[in-house]
């Protein structure tokens, strides 16, 4: 986001409706307005956008950490969305090889994510199923890693 200052409410208005409205988190916007506010380009969080025709059609970051019970697993794809009317169209795919290519030139060889109801998105894209836990919020949450080579 720091390259796209004008984007940050954009940017935080969908990740706030997708990933904190909809889990009843008790995160408000302006949290999330700072956390991508403050990024840095070799320093976690990273966020990422995919533009059309200026329009902003996807969101990722990379977090140091996405579950706090699983600290040695270390960096996390996280918040990846796609508005739906761009959906089908592999803007999720090329945010997240975006991704991946950052966290290996940061020096990275693993790439760790948790989901409550994708499981079956990741699997067929390659990622290999970690393990299944429970925090206070959830009952079951799947951790994937991707191996970068």
């Amino acid at each position: 986001m720091k390259k796209h200052p004008a984007k940050i409410n954009e940017v935080s208005t969908m990740i706030f409706k997708e990933f904190v409205e909809k889990t009843g988190s008790s995160k408000k916007f302006e949290d999330v307005v700072n956390y991508i506010s403050n990024e840095m380009d070799t320093t976690f969080p990273i966020t990422l956008v995919a533009f059309e025709n200026g329009e902003c059609i996807g969101t990722v970051s990379i977090f140091e950490n996405d579950l706090k019970i699983r600290e040695k697993y270390k960096p996390w794809l996280a918040s990846l969305y796609t508005k739906p009317e761009y959906r089908g169209r592999s803007v999720g795919k090329a945010l997240i090889d975006k991704t991946i290519e950052i966290v290996k030139e940061l020096g990275f060889n693993e790439l760790y994510l948790r989901t409550e109801d994708a499981s079956d998105y990741y699997r067929k894209r390659g990622w290999i199923y970690v393990e299944t836990v429970s925090d206070e919020k959830y009952e079951k949450i799947d951790v994937f890693k991707k191996v970068i080579y």
